[in-house]
């Protein structure tokens, strides 16, 4: 699904550090879902969910309040872990590993309730997004010592870039808790991508965003997605981003997937119709 995108700017084949598309086998999905159980005592949030995410794909999830969305979100990003079933990342399980070395395989994300460092600046906390991929540690990061390596200069090039290319430029020495709703919602997408993921996790991107800020932050996730070649999926209710964005969709509800397809499919099903606006009456 096409959508406008603006001009390019000079930093777009930098940022992430790519400007090619990395070669994959096309043997497995980025991201399968194996028949995903998730049970909090007698309450099942998730019951037998499974779907395929392909590589440079941009999947939307989209289910009622209380569908399971976040919880299948926290699952992939190892937050919980599922009562049963699988999640493998490019033909291998996740499962068996810990939440903080889920980035380092390359899966990062953003979160429904903000979750930044407040009292930072914004490009403090976009570096805390790229922190795997230098070589600093404990001792030289409390000293300050200016002796970078090589590839630590050009994580910081690179993170420059991702403020650059997300309009955060003129705010990048401001305190967090200083800026509009708006722009700490791209602060926090501008940290997830310093990581320089190959799966993108947004969850509710959207959320509090007037409707030009909702179309501005459509715009760049189609623009990052394609020019740098990432795999997205994407939590929203905003169905207007959604469906004018997304390549495929999955719904949910109560825990179940009701549908899957291109967004035209979704739109049409009288499950989601349902979910969404109640069964109509004889």
């Amino acid at each position: 699904m096409s959508v406008l995108i603006a001009p390019q700017s000079a930093t777009d084949a930098r940022l992430l550090g790519t400007a090619s598309a990395p070669a994959r086998s096309t043997a497995e999905p980025v991201l399968r879902i194996c028949d995903i159980r998730v049970q909090f005592g007698g309450i099942v949030a998730l019951e037998g969910i499974s779907f395929d995410l392909e590589a440079e794909q941009l999947l939307g999830l989209i289910g009622p309040n209380g569908a399971g969305k976040t919880t299948l979100f926290n699952c992939i990003s190892r937050l919980y872990t599922p009562s049963s079933g699988d999640i493998r990342f490019e033909g291998s399980s996740i499962l068996r590993r810990p939440a903080h070395r889920i980035a380092e395989i390359g899966i990062t994300r953003t979160f429904q309730n903000l979750a930044l460092f407040n009292t930072m600046s914004v490009i403090d906390n976009v570096r805390v997004g790229a922190h795997r991929r230098g070589r600093g540690n404990f001792l030289t990061d409390a000293l300050r010592w200016s002796t970078l390596t090589g590839r630590d200069r050009g994580v910081e090039r690179q993170v420059w870039d991702v403020v650059e290319y997300t309009g955060l430029a003129a705010v990048a020495r401001q305190t967090v808790a200083s800026l509009p709703f708006g722009l700490q919602k791209r602060v926090e997408l501008a940290r997830a991508l310093a990581a320089a993921p190959k799966l993108l996790l947004l969850d509710e991107p959207a959320g509090g965003l007037n409707h030009r800020e909702v179309g501005e932050l459509g715009r760049l996730i189609r623009r990052i997605q394609e020019k740098h070649h990432l795999t997205v999926l994407l939590v929203e209710h905003h169905m207007n981003l959604v469906m004018s964005i997304c390549d495929r969709v999955v719904a949910l509800d109560f825990g179940r997937k009701i549908a899957e397809g291109t967004p035209a499919q979704v739109q049409r099903s009288s499950a989601v119709i349902e979910a969404y606006l109640g069964k109509a009456r004889p």
